[in-house]
């Protein structure tokens, strides 16, 4: 009885979050992907996908390696040509106007490759010229120490997390509508990721949209109000947090008498009346666990993407 609950919430997951967020972005999408179709030959990255992110939103973008993610980004910001579908970035087709779709997106890779005989600050004002007055100095002073970025050394002399920092102050420090972060954190040290959140949260605060490619579940959990979820190039589920939070399968542990510790997995509307059931019997020490980010992205990899 339980699995079939748990396999109907989670139908009405990918059913009422996929619609919630595609009817609500439809007329002001700052991002509006469908059936995105990228193939590499005869390999397919991205098959059909559809991805709408609304303004002022922090998106987290999920799923597992070889899902397609970076190469839809890579479609987003017109550095690849799509086969099929169609793709809007800030009202734009990035495929007819790359350039001033870069102009107006802050871009963040896992990998950052920079000018290596160049120094940190001539690497900043590098960026800062392609902005022109899109590029807040005075943000860009604090940003640098924010991330304790030394901008006096040559980026030959660089770790890889201080090659990311130049990227991240470089990008927080523009001042564009849209962030478009892969894998953003890669390389930084856990002090150096609460900077990159609480910079997020200030984007976000400010009004800009974040689309956030991250492996790491807690960073998109603290960070992102919605998220859509790919495998093999094609969603699998999009939709609030929340909601999705909501519908997915909640986990209740208790010691029965002459059963011993069991372990349940219910809709989250039937968590209640199963704690009132197990009250009933006499059950005791509980522990109540709403789904995590973690739990909806796991279920994933043993179902079919839509």
């Amino acid at each position: 009885m339980t699995s079939e609950r748990v396999a109907g919430a989670s139908r009405s997951a990918n059913d009422e979050s996929t619609a919630g967020v595609q009817t609500t972005a439809a007329a002001d999408a700052v991002i509006a992907v469908e059936g995105l179709v990228k193939s590499f030959g005869s390999f397919r990255a991205v098959d059909g996908l559809d991805l709408r992110v609304g303004p002022g939103e922090v998106h987290g973008f999920l799923g597992p390696n070889g899902a397609g993610k970076s190469t839809t980004l890579r479609v987003l910001l017109g550095l690849f040509r799509r086969d099929a579908g169609s793709v809007r970035v800030l009202g734009m087709d990035p495929q007819r106007d790359p350039a001033e779709v870069c102009r107006r997106t802050a871009y963040v890779p896992g990998d950052v490759q920079l000018w290596p005989s160049l120094t940190g600050r001539q690497v900043l004002d590098a960026l800062a010229g392609l902005r022109g007055d899109h590029h807040d100095r005075a943000a860009e002073r604090r940003l640098i120490d924010d991330f304790a970025l030394d901008p006096g050394k040559r980026v030959r002399s660089y770790s890889k997390g201080n090659r990311q920092k130049v990227a991240l102050v470089a990008a927080f420090a523009a001042r564009t509508p849209l962030l478009v972060l892969d894998e953003p954190t890669s390389g930084l040290d856990p002090l150096m990721e609460e900077v990159f959140r609480s910079q997020v949260r200030e984007a976000a605060y400010a009004g800009r949209t974040v689309l956030l490619s991250s492996h790491l579940l807690d960073e998109v959990e603290a960070l992102c109000e919605a998220v859509t979820i790919v495998k093999d190039g094609r969603l699998v589920e999009s939709g609030r947090l929340s909601a999705m939070r909501h519908l997915a399968a909640t986990r209740i542990t208790a010691i029965v008498p002459g059963e011993g510790r069991v372990e349940l997995a219910v809709p989250t509307e039937a968590a209640p009346r199963t704690l009132a059931d197990l009250i009933a019997k006499g059950a005791s020490e509980f522990a109540c666990t709403p789904a995590t980010l973690e739990d909806l992205f796991l279920r994933h990899y043993d179902v079919a993407a839509r």
